[in-house]
């Protein structure tokens, strides 16, 4: 199994190629290292090996691989690879004491109450994406983390750094069974996987229409009793992700964020900005700026510092984008701003690109395209008054699409902003003011959303790690009965 550079489609790394039985053998490996393995001590030392070893010997090494790999700029792949990796390891040290302080807020006189947080009574499958090293390596780890074993399916797309993260965790100490790194065909892995019986929880992120299909899958075994248990799933997959620009607004802020949220990474984040809502009376002055910011952006190997837009990541994506540019040249509806081109004859890419359409629910204003590829819809602001039009235009954003991942919503006026909030309240799990639909951080803003866009368990909070343990409640007592009776049978 070979790791391809996304920007040459030249051989980077190679694999070999799990075969048929080696899941099988993994998932056996996986429970007989469940009984022997020891819950590690949760300590918060300023001096982790782990993250370590990230930010100093292996820091170029695993922006290399990511920039090389999965097409990133040196500085997306800075602050994912060698940056947010870091984050997750080290946050999720202290969301683990948060989450075992939590403990019976009483105790009776001679009791002694406490929570335990045990591992789940199986195993974790992680599949990770491939636009995130950061994520790909959150996946496994968090499980891990509260003393779970961990079945690995990496991103084909994404081998090379993920394969490095895997080492760096087993030099950091990581023992060699709790987590298996499986790469191998995703449906050979995942049958294997969701077919056995101690299969405890699902960790995810990818498309949509795979998670569906798991969690199908998942909920087809629970029916036919073929779990031990009620496996967790926890999955964060695409977004709709928008802006909307009120009349207030600060016309270059909004714009300079658009344009970066939509085709920093070539819009392949899960929180990419893909449609935005400009007010008509700001228009003629966004319009030609965003052309402008755009046609700056410089297209090319991540190899060249200097180039914001490189590859994106494979033939598949190539084709399904080339061909949305294609059908948008015959679209009466839709009008290009800028962009419209593409080239593979060396890397995957997508030129990036503004689509104006005169429809608010045309189909490049509901469905994802994880590319670098925005739509905009210019909506009337003052008519039938401007009140009513904001309110009309929020509607429209929070029904257009079925995902609710971020959103951002630029405005000057106070009033304009919490009406949004409380308009959109349900349209993102990631709400931004006056800034872009990407970058949440972690520590900062716990990331997930809700409706066709996962399980919203927040990565980057306590409340991830709680879908990973299974409580128990113990009640310990200091005193001894003396009669069975109660004291109203005393009369």
């Amino acid at each position: 199994m070979s790791a391809f550079s996304s920007s040459t489609r030249t051989p980077m790394a190679s694999l070999p190629r799990t075969i048929r039985s080696v899941p099988r053998q993994r998932v056996r490996r996986c429970m007989s290292t469940l009984a022997a393995f020891k819950i590690p001590e949760i300590k918060n030392e300023p001096n982790d090996r782990r993250t370590d070893l990230i930010s100093t010997k292996y820091r170029y090494e695993i922006m290399a691989t990511t920039m090389l790999g999965q097409g990133k700029n040196a500085w997306q792949a800075e602050i994912d690879a060698a940056a947010e990796t870091c984050d997750f390891l080290r946050f999720n040290v202290q969301y683990a004491q948060e989450l075992y302080a939590q403990q019976p807020a009483h105790n009776s006189p001679g009791i002694w109450n406490r929570v335990e947080y045990r591992p789940l009574e199986g195993f974790v499958y992680a599949i990770t994406p491939f636009n995130f090293t950061a994520i790909a390596g959150n996946l496994p780890a968090a499980p891990a983390l509260m003393g779970n074993v961990v079945i690995w399916k990496p991103s084909p797309s994404a081998m090379a750094s993920s394969w490095l993260l895997y080492q760096i965790l087993r030099e950091a100490g990581l023992p060699a069974e709790v987590i298996q790194f499986v790469p191998g065909d995703a449906v050979e892995v995942t049958k294997t996987v969701l077919s056995h019986p101690d299969f405890s929880a699902l960790h995810y992120t990818g498309s949509t229409a795979v998670f569906r299909s798991l969690y199908g899958q998942i909920a087809s075994g629970v029916a036919g009793g073929k779990y031990r248990g009620y496996p967790r799933i926890v999955g964060e997959t695409g977004g709709k992700n928008f802006h909307l620009i009120h009349q207030s607004a600060d016309v270059e802020n909004a714009v300079i964020n658009t344009v970066r949220g939509a085709f920093e990474y070539q819009g392949q984040k899960c929180s990419a900005t893909s449609r935005a809502y400009f007010p008509k009376s700001l228009w003629s002055q966004a319009k030609p700026l965003l052309k402008s910011e755009v046609e700056k952006l410089k297209i090319g190997s991540p190899e060249d510092f200097s180039n914001f837009i490189g590859p994106v990541i494979h033939q598949a994506s190539f084709d399904k984008l080339s061909k949305v540019i294609d059908e948008a040249k015959n679209d009466s509806e839709l009008e290009l701003l800028v962009g419209g081109k593409y080239d593979s004859s060396e890397g995957f890419y997508i030129h990036p690109t503004i689509y104006v359409t005169k429809n608010p629910e045309h189909k490049l204003m509901s469905a994802e395209l994880f590319g670098p590829v925005i739509c905009i819809y210019a909506y009337d602001d003052m008519s039938p008054s401007p009140q009513q039009a904001y309110a009309d235009i929020c509607k429209t954003i929070d029904s257009t699409s079925d995902y609710a991942l971020t959103g951002a919503v630029f405005a000057q006026d106070r009033k304009a902003l919490r009406f949004a909030e409380e308009a959109l309240r349900n349209s993102a799990g990631n709400f931004y003011l006056n800034c872009k639909s990407t970058g949440a951080v972690v520590a900062q803003q716990p990331f997930g959303g809700a409706r066709a866009s996962g399980t919203n368990d927040k990565a980057g909070s306590a409340n991830l790690l709680s879908r990973f343990v299974s409580m128990r409640a113990i009640k310990e007592s200091f005193l001894a009965e003396s009669k069975v009776e109660y004291p109203s049978n005393e009369v």
